[in-house]
């Protein structure tokens, strides 16, 4: 009997829905002209990208001229940060940039290189048991050479949304620009740029069913970038090389797609989270608890944590039984170190190197809940006896 294998780590990556790749066919052997030519080849191809912007500007509620394609979601944390305080320092706006500890790696570890090497001044929040920011701690951090505060909308490990309303009016009254990492939260929320006190918004539309070497980067009107890449005037200046028309065009119709199902999807992702959520807590109740936010977290996104066990341990017996989810470990293999995000939370030693994150998505089913919840009967009580066998 063949065996049945269930995808549970939507948050990591998305199968690509087959009306992007229909999207995207054309412009990779027949309207393959360059977006910068002037011949009727090039014409083709830019009016296939300057449409595909109006329609992330239109899901957005932005201005065409605010979207930059980029080429990943971690470029556009990478573009944000760095083309906002080189533009201040050179304009004399400010030296110091607020994050916090939880960030994903492409803001932290950008920060962190901002400050060691080019002398930025960077403040590294800490958040809550439940993985949020602390407003009055914000608001405490902020200096008058603050330039730019950057808060993630939703954590990719354990699914805590920021409050990122509250987050950005106060950058505002402040005068201190916004940027939020919204890789996670993008598809299941919806952006009126107009009107939210967001300065500067990432996007990878590998998570909501787009293809992957694709980013999206909404900069507001009148918020300078120094690029971090030179050598072009594509995307006005703000990041050269020739613009990937197919993925472009692919990263549109997936946005599209995400925000015309965006109800039925939240919904459909919400049952079957709780459903897992729920009947891990009855199976373990002793060594189990939920990671991140109670309630204020992502739909799709259900994180655990198991007291004394070791997560890539976990993987691989789950992964053997034919089920993907994924951790917050640093390593792919061995002794895992404890899980960043988890120790910023204040979780103790004990549950931090055993935490899980399964991640559903579109084609998930309840049976699917119910055999991965089968399967975690057999192997958590497998592990603890090894366990003590080993131990």
């Amino acid at each position: 009997m063949e065996k049945r294998l269930i995808y549970l780590d939507h948050g990591a990556t998305t199968p690509v829905d087959p009306q992007v790749v229909a999207a995207m066919q054309p412009y990779w052997s027949e309207l393959y002209g360059n977006p910068g030519s002037a011949h009727s080849y090039g014409r083709q191809a830019s009016h296939a990208l300057e449409t595909a912007r109006r329609t992330v500007a239109e899901c957005l509620c932005a201005q065409p001229g605010e979207v930059i394609f980029t080429g990943a979601g971690s470029e556009s944390d990478n573009l944000a940060l760095r083309g906002v305080m080189f533009a201040a320092r050179q304009s004399g706006r400010g030296n110091h940039l607020i994050t916090c500890a939880i960030e994903h790696p492409a803001v932290l570890e950008t920060a962190v290189q901002l400050r060691d090497l080019f002398g930025f001044e960077v403040t590294i929040l800490p958040v809550d048991e439940y993985g949020r920011v602390r407003l009055s701690d914000l608001e405490a951090a902020i200096r008058p050479d603050t330039a730019l505060i950057s808060i993630m909308a939703a954590n990719n490990e354990v699914g805590t949304l920021q409050p990122i309303f509250e987050i950005g009016a106060l950058a505002r009254r402040c005068g201190i620009l916004f940027h939020t990492d919204a890789i996670q939260a993008i598809a299941s929320t919806a952006w009126d740029m107009a009107a939210m006190p967001i300065d500067l918004l990432s996007v990878a539309p590998h998570k909501f069913y787009g293809p992957k070497g694709v980013g999206i980067l909404f900069v507001r009107q009148g918020v300078t970038l120094v690029p971090a890449l030179t050598g072009g005037s594509q995307e006005n200046g703000r990041r050269p090389g020739t613009v990937n028309v197919p993925l472009a065009v692919g990263a549109a119709t997936a946005l599209r797609l995400a925000v015309a199902r965006r109800a039925q999807d939240v919904a459909h992702y919400q049952s079957l989270r709780d459903r897992l959520l729920d009947g891990l807590c009855r199976l373990f109740p002793q060594v189990c608890i939920i990671t991140g936010h109670p309630t204020a977290r992502l739909p799709h996104n259900a994180s655990i944590a198991f007291r004394h066990l070791n997560a890539n341990d976990l993987l691989m017996h789950l992964d053997m039984a034919g089920i993907a989810a994924s951790s917050g470990s640093a390593c792919k293999t061995g002794n895992p170190k404890p899980s960043a995000v988890l120790q910023a939370m204040g979780l103790a030693e004990e549950w931090n190197r055993g935490g899980l994150r399964f991640t559903v998505g579109q084609q998930n089913t309840l049976a699917d809940i119910d055999a991965t919840l089968d399967a975690l009967a057999q192997i958590v009580p497998r592990l603890y006896k090894l366990a003590e066998i080993s131990g």
